[in-house]
């Protein structure tokens, strides 16, 4: 199969195939992948205690180059959410639906996320659309930037097989477009948006995460975005079909999602 064509299965561009990260100095990309790492054990450490931490590690820093190298990670240091999104000027903030709602049946809730991957060196980022009810993954994207266009073909790929009550994700532009909203609302779902630096509003996209770093990433050291759309799509496939998930009464998202319960 030609690479265009595995290019247009995935919805990706042939530019992303291709695509290899800018490098950085030997010790930052020490630096980054311990950020990256603490920052999953300890999304609530700012820049002083993420300085501090460094040292600890044997990495003696000063706090101004730690705040670069996590904006360049695409972190917050102020609060536990990945700056991976701003909202646009003029694009419309809906409010958060979810506070201490019952989530009882699949397609009830979906939500979404975006995340970096770091490859070495470099980093791709990676969203994600979940069903609450079974943490089943509906659909997933990689990108070399934070363009909207990635983030609508995984809402395309989801809807093409069902609809939910109600689709929650932060109020980053990518999902705050007009093109976006406008896709949901055409199909009269409701929308939900996090409250400004309110991580567990979304939490069970952010423990997605954690899950996918910690038994694929780290493990993996993804070398390029041919290789990480790969092993993702290989992890994905093992998570939704043969993870045991223990909130789920060790059933897996696939066999939750799949019988509705």
């Amino acid at each position: 199969m030609s690479i265009t064509r595995q290019c247009q299965l995935l919805g990706l561009a042939r530019t992303t195939w291709y695509y290899q990260p800018r490098g950085e100095s030997e010790r930052n990309l020490r630096l980054l992948n311990l950020l990256d790492e603490q920052y999953t054990q300890t999304p609530f450490y700012g820049v002083p205690r993420m300085t501090a931490w460094l040292g600890t590690q044997g990495e003696r820093v000063n706090e101004k180059r730690v705040r670069r190298l996590l904006r360049k990670l695409g972190l917050a240091a102020l609060y536990p959410k990945p700056r991976l999104s701003q909202p646009a000027p003029g694009h419309r903030i809906y409010p958060y639906l979810l506070r201490n709602v019952a989530i009882t049946r699949v397609n009830q809730v979906w939500s979404t996320d975006i995340t970096y991957i770091r490859l070495s060196p470099g980093f791709v980022y990676l969203v994600a659309i979940m069903d609450w009810f079974s943490r089943y993954v509906l659909s997933w994207e990689v990108s070399v930037n934070l363009e909207s266009s990635f983030c609508l073909a995984a809402l395309d790929w989801a809807l093409r097989n069902a609809r939910p009550e109600i689709f929650n994700s932060d109020q980053g532009s990518q999902f705050t477009s007009n093109e976006f909203t406008g896709r949901l609302l055409a199909q009269g779902i409701l929308i939900s948006m996090d409250g400004r630096g309110r991580a567990l509003d979304n939490i069970f996209v952010e423990r997605l995460w954690r899950t996918v770093k910690y038994e694929d990433v780290y493990l993996k050291e993804y070398q390029t975005v041919a290789t990480t759309v790969q092993g993702l799509g290989s992890y994905f496939a093992f998570y939704n079909d043969e993870r045991l998930h223990q909130a789920l009464g060790y059933k897996t998202p696939a066999e939750v999602y799949r019988n509705g319960h």
